[in-house]
């Protein structure tokens, strides 16, 4: 399985004490998912299954990497979940959504098709969505692409994961002015 079928959710980092503890840098709104048991591919893949995580000090200790030295070796590397195992190890509450099923639904305001998302950001305030304006209204001289918050309610009316749609307001007006 390629990287690109994974998802991206931590970095290791050095190696704390000397039973194989690495610092856990995590790139992810789940960190429930880092539970005895589960295993990481890592980007050089390496199949590693975790044998201990304290959320307290950001550690992980994985199965077969119990000694500082065999751990060292782990240090810097990417881990990655497969999206059923993400989909299966995190909780969504309302109004949330995995990013890997946000890219390319189709934006629409009023059934206009404004775009398809490209890419999620995360600014500190909000998450902001990116937006590959749709080819018509590029040709109307509009931006190719833009920005438009996360923010339901105020630009956000109604995802559909299954229709791979966003039904969205006030979002054509950031377009214009783009």
């Amino acid at each position: 399985m390629s990287m690109n079928s994974n998802v991206y959710v931590a970095k290791l980092g050095k190696t704390v004490g000397l039973q194989g503890h690495l610092r856990l840098f995590i790139d992810s709104d789940f960190p429930e998912q880092f539970k005895k048991g589960v295993t990481f591919t890592t980007n050089r893949n390496l199949q590693l299954k975790v044998l201990e995580y304290n959320s307290s000090r950001e550690l992980v200790k994985f199965e077969n990497y119990e000694d500082v030295e065999l751990a060292k070796k782990l240090t810097n590397q990417e881990l990655y979940a497969t999206i059923e195992q993400t989909k299966e190890n995190c909780k969504l509450a309302k109004n949330e959504f995995f990013w890997f099923d946000l890219i390319s639904c189709e934006v629409f305001e009023n059934n206009l098709k404004l775009g398809t998302v490209k890419e999620i950001h995360r600014y500190p305030l909000n998450d902001y969505l990116e937006i590959i304006t749709d080819s018509e209204l590029v040709k109307k001289a509009l931006p190719k692409n833009f920005l438009i918050p996360h923010i339901f309610d105020k630009f956000i009316l109604n995802i559909d994961i299954e229709n791979k749609r966003i039904d969205v307001i006030n979002s054509f007006d950031i377009l214009e002015n783009s």
